[in-house]
């Protein structure tokens, strides 16, 4: 027993730069004192004095603020540095010179009563207010970030940082010693930014050289405000012209040219219009008669200056009319 505490004691100076002296180590090590209860309660528990076992891990938990199910089970040179907060479930089992921080819970998923708290390989490290879930492995000399939430099995050696826990840096060989620097972790969210970044850098290099390897296209030139202005009049000049020609009629059928379907485009160019129409039968005896009504109707709209109407070589159909009007 003395063995054992004289190992507990140098595990406390092999893990913690900051204990001077043995009475140091003794009276203000709260990690150190939960450590012995512990074992006292694990003692009780395993002699099925269930209560007094719960009752000393309730009174540990009072003292050091630590606490540990009385029966999890806890390997050698463990170390729980400051220790505020820890939480270590009952079926939890932890590894020989595993170092853990403040705020670390190892925690259970499952109401059955069965194997449901991690299982703690040797040598690893847990950094503060990480929170181990579940019935997992976490593999030996792996190293888990500060604030991790860890809820798959970690491989041994690996590093895990994140909520939840993704393996962030290389295994690293097995070995003894311990590794303080807990707070110099890798960051994987970064690490896939830098390569996406990377790869969207490289990819746009390609396209650039793919650029100056096609010929140059003339850049598309936009309507200016002024050719905006110019198409908008042309629009509603056209819809004056065919309001106009809904006065003209034909005079073998009665129904003015527009709903006939006889006028077939209007071309506006500066006030210049062209109006391109049909004629119902192909020797329309008054054709110059309708051509000059629809040429005087488009000249009186306002802005509309020479008008020319051309006769189209065209077929009208009487049924696409007739159609259209039931529709």
């Amino acid at each position: 027993m003395f063995e054992r505490i004289k190992e507990d004691i140098h595990t406390v100076f092999a893990k913690d730069p900051a204990a001077k002296t043995v009475g140091e180590v003794l009276f203000c090590y709260p990690g150190l004192h939960a450590l012995w209860l512990h074992r006292i309660a694990h003692f009780l528990w395993q002699h099925q004095l269930l209560f007094l076992g719960r009752l000393l891990s309730h009174i540990n938990r009072l003292l050091t603020g630590i606490e540990i199910h009385p029966g999890a089970k806890i390997g050698r040179r463990f170390f729980i540095d400051h220790g505020m907060g820890v939480v270590i479930g009952e079926t939890a089992e932890i590894g020989d010179d595993v170092l853990m921080y403040t705020g670390v819970v190892l925690g259970g998923t499952s109401l059955e009563k069965k194997k449901r708290h991690p299982t703690i390989g040797n040598n690893v490290v847990i950094g503060t207010g990480a929170t181990v879930l579940g019935a997992i492995t976490v593999g030996d000399n792996a190293k888990i970030g500060s604030g991790a939430v860890v809820i798959q099995p970690v491989p041994p050696g690996a590093t895990v940082v994140g909520v939840p826990a993704r393996i962030a840096g290389p295994k690293k060989p097995a070995g003894p010693e311990t590794d303080l620097e807990h707070g110099q972790l890798p960051d994987p969210v970064l690490k896939a930014i830098s390569e996406v970044l990377d790869r969207q850098s490289r990819l746009e290099e390609r396209v650039q050289g793919l650029e100056a390897a096609l010929p140059r296209v003339a850049p598309l030139t936009l309507p200016t405000e002024a050719g905006i202005v110019s198409l908008i009049r042309e629009g509603e000049m056209e819809t004056q012209i065919r309001e106009a020609l809904k006065e003209v009629l034909d005079p073998e059928v009665g129904i003015n040219v527009v709903d006939l379907g006889l006028i077939k485009e209007i071309v506006i160019n500066d006030g210049a219009v062209e109006v391109r129409m049909v004629l119902t039968t192909p020797a329309c005896p008054l054709v110059g008669y309708l051509v000059e009504q629809v040429r005087r109707k488009t000249k009186s709209v306002d802005g509309v200056g020479a008008v020319e109407v051309t006769i189209l070589d065209e077929p009208w159909s009487w049924e696409r009319f007739a159609n259209r009007t039931v529709k």
